[in-house]
């Protein structure tokens, strides 16, 4: 990977200089890439894109474009202490938007998926922008995703630093925007705390009509901080006794199925490869983990635990906390390798199955289907939400 000079490559060259036996020596690089605010400096839409750095006391980094609100990188240390990348991300703002469509995004207004891109609401039927659509020999898929052909996911938010550790920003959906019902600015903080927990809460609000939102955040993780490996021997325990039954056109068909027993059950500790070929409908229709997962929650919007997750190469831990009723699982199974697309950080190509997202939110399709968790939210009413990524290390 193309490194930045440290202070042990300065050294190196030093001791080179004095001492020809040395010559033939390798400098020290630190093991991730080195991204610049100036490679993401760029007016897009007639807006300014840029690179906002938020750090802690402690050494965690983490770097956010404000397009899309993209996180691109999240430099956490391994059971050694040695710092090292855990999100997949690009270097420069030209790549990202050429990139993976959601990678690192704060996805909005209505995150995953609405049915045949339809719903109704007060009487009301609002057709939406279609962008999920499915090719032959696939099933038929015609859905709305993550908020429409531009979402949050393509749009430059607003920016502000509020301090070294955290950062805002903002947008507004307007009225009729995809087909979306009302005006629904939303703003999101980042915030990086002494504990390691990167801390991502949001708010909206309904500003003249009546509405639907779903909010969520789109990381791709690989704890291990080798980006292009694969992600299958990360051992995840979710917080959840039921999943999402979904049709081939992977929307939800309201009904919920219990995972004890089958391929879903990651109530215990569990690899992600173990089971993620085994011939089940709900993984069959994914081509792997990509289902959403009904939280065991004491009490509604309370922040909870979700998720742990853990590489046993480097020891790294991430838990996910959360207000949110349910968590999408995903194993990045729409990852391919493919160039200029999949090039990422350092060269380093992100193929199938080298990252997985852990994205709670709202039950997708949910303006569908009354028995859900609401995703209403009425004129002057605000929608709320956090969501907590704590990393930590475990011994061998």
């Amino acid at each position: 990977m193309r490194k930045a000079p440290g202070m042990m490559t300065l050294l190196a060259a030093a001791v080179t200089a004095i001492s020809p036996q040395a010559a033939t020596a390798a400098p020290a690089q630190p093991p991730y890439a080195e991204l610049r605010a100036v490679d993401f400096q760029k007016d897009v839409d007639g807006k300014k894109v840029d690179l906002y750095t938020i750090k802690n006391k402690k050494g965690m980094v983490v770097k956010i474009t404000n397009y899309g609100a993209r996180i691109e990188q999240i430099l956490v240390p391994d059971r050694n202490g040695k710092l090292g990348d855990v999100a997949q991300g690009y270097e420069t703002i030209d790549q990202v938007m050429g990139g993976q469509g959601s990678m690192g995004a704060f996805v909005g207004r209505y995150a995953n998926r609405i049915g045949n891109g339809t719903f109704t609401l007060d009487g009301t039927e609002y057709k939406l922008a279609i962008n999920d659509l499915s090719t032959p020999p696939a099933p038929p898929r015609q859905n709305t995703l993550h908020g429409g052909k531009k979402g949050s996911r393509f749009v430059v938010f607003d920016a502000k630093p509020l301090s070294d550790s955290s950062v805002q920003m903002t947008i507004l959906f307007k009225d009729g925007e995809e087909g979306f019902p009302g005006d629904l600015p939303v703003r999101v903080v980042y915030s990086v705390t002494d504990n390691n927990e990167l801390v991502v809460a949001y708010d909206a609000v309904a500003a003249n009509k009546k509405t639907v939102a779903n909010f969520t955040g789109h990381t791709f993780f690989n704890l291990s901080g080798d980006l292009g490996s694969s992600i299958e021997d990360h051992i995840l325990t979710v917080n959840s006794d039921r999943v999402l039954e979904v049709s081939p056109a992977l929307v939800p068909n309201g009904k919920l199925r219990d995972v004890e027993g089958t391929p879903m059950d990651f109530r215990k500790p569990k690899a992600i490869g173990k089971d993620i070929k085994a011939d089940y409908d709900l993984l069959k229709a994914g081509n792997g983990y990509d289902n959403h997962y009904v939280l065991s929650m004491k009490q509604p919007s309370e922040l909870a635990f979700n998720a742990r997750i853990m590489d046993p190469k480097s020891g790294r831990v991430m838990e996910v906390w959360s207000t949110e009723p349910g968590i999408q699982v995903y194993s990045g199974n729409f990852l391919e390798g493919k160039v200029p697309r999949d090039l990422g950080k350092g060269s380093t190509v992100y193929p199938f199955r080298s990252a997985f997202c852990l994205e709670p939110s709202r039950f997708p399709d949910s303006p569908n289907h009354p028995g859900f968790p609401t995703t209403e939210v009425n004129p002057g009413e605000w929608y709320s939400g956090k969501i907590v990524y704590k990393f930590s290390t475990a011994k061998k």
